[in-house]
């Protein structure tokens, strides 16, 4: 049998597969923690240098939690309720906020509820034409509980987020470019190879410098003009000493391809 979720290793890349298409990728508890695990091995690795998450098949790229594989879990108390959330499904948005490495998401089908929110809290998101988005915890009279009122105001800003929130509606791939939820939608047979080949670009940049980058931006949405350029000050001085860009400046000096050791 195969597993329920696949990791792969392509070089600099490391693949993430949700690997149950026949119930649209939804996740379960072992799957979550498998899923973590990987990704702070990923942090930890040197060796990595992006981190791609897609789901199998073209129809889900993941519905959310599997419903029957949570009702097997003891859930009939709100503490236990609230436990599985943080104790597991949370652990996927608390890892990646370690992560300084690059996470990008190949949303090859439907993202729903959790699966939304599992693609949104990734750095970016490339998706299928057959891709669709709903935050659709409403329909089931619940609210977003994988991360989704915190990260999607944050990228459509909060009128548009509010009524994507409340309404469940499904949008389109087209319509998720259109409100920047995805940087890019492909034909469904170039999703992975578009996504692999910009993973590959960032992954062969210079890697102290693409990690800075990411932290900056980060940290530079929760401060203030001041603290954000003292912040990136520091960045520069310490990026200026690595050995990638001294190969930066020597290659196009000498107008050739430079060649990044990731130092």
């Amino acid at each position: 049998m195969m597993a329920d979720i696949l990791f792969e290793k392509r070089g600099k890349i490391a693949i993430i597969t949700l690997n149950r298409p026949q119930v649209m990728n939804a996740f379960t508890m072992d799957m979550i923690d498998q899923w973590a695990e990987a990704l702070d091995e990923y942090r930890k690795d040197d060796s990595v240098h992006a981190v791609v998450l897609t789901g199998a098949g073209e129809r889900a790229f993941c519905s959310g939690v599997d419903l029957a594989a949570l009702d097997a879990m003891d859930a009939s108390k709100s503490i236990n309720r609230k436990n599985i959330l943080w104790e597991h499904i949370h652990r996927i948005a608390l890892t990646l906020e370690q992560l300084e490495k690059p996470m990008i998401a190949a949303v090859n089908g439907s993202a729903v509820g959790a699966g939304m929110d599992m693609a949104l809290m990734c750095d970016i998101r490339f998706a299928s034409e057959n891709a669709r988005f709903s935050e659709g915890y409403i329909r089931v009279g619940l609210v977003p509980g994988d991360g989704g009122a915190y990260f999607l105001p944050r990228i459509v800003g909060m009128a548009k987020a509010l009524e994507l929130l409340w309404t469940g509606d499904f949008i389109s791939a087209k319509e998720a470019k259109d409100l920047s939820i995805v940087n890019h939608v492909y034909a469904p047979q170039d999703l992975m190879q578009k996504t692999l080949e910009f993973a590959e670009r960032i992954a062969n940049s210079p890697t102290i410098a693409i990690r800075m980058i990411k932290r900056a931006a980060y940290q530079s949405a929760n401060l203030d003009l001041r603290t954000a350029l003292d912040l990136i000050s520091s960045h520069f001085s310490i990026v200026r000493d690595t050995e990638d860009h001294h190969e930066a400046l020597a290659a196009m000096i000498e107008k050739r391809t430079p060649h990044f050791t990731g130092n």
